[in-house]
């Protein structure tokens, strides 16, 4: 029972918040209602989450040795000794096979998405993470490949703008994090991840910017677009944006004042002015989309 405790724990649960991004395709495509919808949406969660634990098992074992000189890093029950390499490997297996035989049994059109995450991820973990520009890429993929997934799962149309707005809001993050990685480690950067010889907070504060602007524009224009309005019925939705612009801002300030962006799950779940955000945000959204049309 140890075993799995620890198991589960290097799977770092706390991360599965990035998995809840599978509910835009069942919250945008108005399906809430469906409960078929609702229950293969949560399916696909599951999905992810088992997918998710499965990668970072893996990361761990690829990284056991290098963990375990970090100061934090090798309180990990791979790099601690708690489980070994071997029991974290079979388990990693257990988990991606039962969560593609899953995706499969929800749709086969499911089973193609989670396949593609767990070939970039493992190919992240091995490699391309430290590969500079590629590696905040192959980080953003796997949100836009959260959002597709869940809208694939509930039978619902993959819009154009779930992409582009899903990668410009994820690059901004993961940019964010390259930053704030690079700062609070100082000289220390290169040996934690080697592509961050390759950052400057400078070039990031740039990159930065563009995100910022990129993401906060496209999704204005989602809101005010003619399929937008068609699907929607009205173009209520532009009452979300200023809670866009906020949660924009608020990260922002988290990662230059607070020195807190590194770790976008953490500030969502301690962050009070983000969260009450996110609410209002989802309230709006909710108000917007399911009581009725409205110009």
């Amino acid at each position: 029972m140890e075993t799995l405790r620890q198991i589960v724990i290097a799977m770092r649960p706390r991360q599965w918040t990035k998995n809840l991004l599978v509910f835009a395709g069942l919250i945008f495509a108005q399906k809430a209602a469906d409960w078929q919808a609702v229950a293969e949406a949560v399916e696909a969660f599951a999905i992810f989450c088992a997918l998710a634990g499965a990668v970072y098992l893996v990361n761990d074992c690829l990284d056991v040795e290098r963990d375990r000189l970090d100061p934090v890093k090798r309180n990990r029950p791979v790099a601690a000794g708690l489980i070994s390499v071997q029991t974290a490997l079979t388990a990693a297996v257990v988990l991606v096979a039962g969560g593609m035989v899953a995706a499969w049994l929800v749709t086969p059109g499911l089973l193609g998405i989670c396949l593609a995450y767990v070939g970039i991820s493992m190919a992240y973990s091995s490699y391309l993470k430290h590969i500079v520009i590629v590696d905040v890429f192959c980080v953003a993929s796997g949100f836009v490949l959260r959002a597709v997934a869940g809208a694939i799962a509930v039978r619902a149309e993959v819009s154009p703008w779930l992409i582009i707005c899903t990668l410009l809001l994820s690059l901004f993050l993961a940019l964010c994090k390259r930053r704030s990685e690079l700062v609070e480690l100082g000289s220390e950067a290169a040996n934690h991840r080697a592509s961050l010889a390759e950052y400057s907070p400078h070039l990031l504060d740039q990159m930065i910017a563009v995100m910022t602007a990129s993401t906060l524009m496209s999704y204005c224009l989602y809101t005010i677009a003619d399929r937008t309005v068609a699907v929607v019925g009205s173009t209520r939705l532009l009452y979300t944006i200023p809670f866009v612009i906020y949660g924009i801002f608020r990260y922002l300030y988290l990662v230059h004042i607070k020195n807190s962006g590194g770790h976008p799950d953490r500030a969502l779940l301690t962050d009070r002015p983000l969260q009450a955000n996110l609410l209002l945000y989802l309230l709006t959204v909710a108000v917007v989309l399911y009581t009725g049309n409205g110009g």
